[in-house]
């Protein structure tokens, strides 16, 4: 069954979270909270598929949280159970979805979903994609984990738009920012975003840098 298949108008189980899933983007998972438990339970004896959105306000833990409609749905790829019933779980991000209506959250939040995808355009993509590659090694070049980063960027799907999304992943983003380029309309637009952004993210590092230099007194 292909994704297009699967992910018609349909009821899931949801799993809102402090950060934003991306298609094509891995997830690391500790659940230990007793109705994410049983998420996973439910999942696992099904289609090992549920959904994830950013939580705009409030907490993971404990409810009364306020969610955005916009997310990613996600398939388990590993799961390992705890002896004391917790779960490590590793599933990873295969398409977006919008969220028509929330359920009631017994035993688990649930939503009424459908599928998301990117609107048709005729961008020339590999300019783009190399573009936002270098603004990410730009931005990147500080960090202790810039060995990762440049190995990452070299294992990009070939697909353009889970390219985009990992590369939205893989960049300096908040998770508002990261939000913001999920829900971008196309393909092209998320990669413009991504550029014009990590821009932005390069000259306040460059300015800090500066001023750093400025007020650091001489050797």
């Amino acid at each position: 069954m292909s994704d297009s298949e699967i992910f018609v108008e349909r009821e899931l189980p949801m799993f809102p979270l402090g950060s934003v899933v991306l298609p094509g983007v891995a997830l690391p998972l500790h659940v230990f909270e007793p109705r994410y438990r049983a998420l996973i339970l439910t999942s696992l004896s099904s289609d090992r598929l549920f959904g994830s959105v950013l939580i705009e306000r409030g907490s993971e833990v404990g409810g009364d949280d306020k969610r955005t409609s916009f997310g990613s749905v996600l398939r388990i790829i590993d799961a390992q159970e705890d002896i004391d019933g917790r779960w490590l779980v590793t599933a990873i991000g295969v398409e977006r979805i919008r969220v028509l209506e929330w359920l009631d959250d017994d035993p688990f939040p649930r939503a009424i979903i459908d599928t998301w995808p990117d609107a048709p355009c005729d961008a020339d993509f590999p300019p783009l994609i190399q573009l936002a590659i270098s603004l990410c090694l730009e931005v990147g070049r500080r960090s202790e984990s810039f060995e990762d980063l440049q190995l990452a960027l070299d294992l990009l799907d070939p697909d353009p738009t889970i390219a985009s999304f990992q590369l939205l992943a893989l960049s300096a983003l908040g998770p508002s920012d990261q939000f913001a380029g999920l829900c971008k309309a196309s393909t092209s637009d998320r990669l413009s975003f991504l550029c014009d952004s990590l821009r932005d993210r390069q000259a306040d590092l460059d300015a800090l840098e500066a001023l750093n230099r400025r007020e650091s007194p001489d050797e």
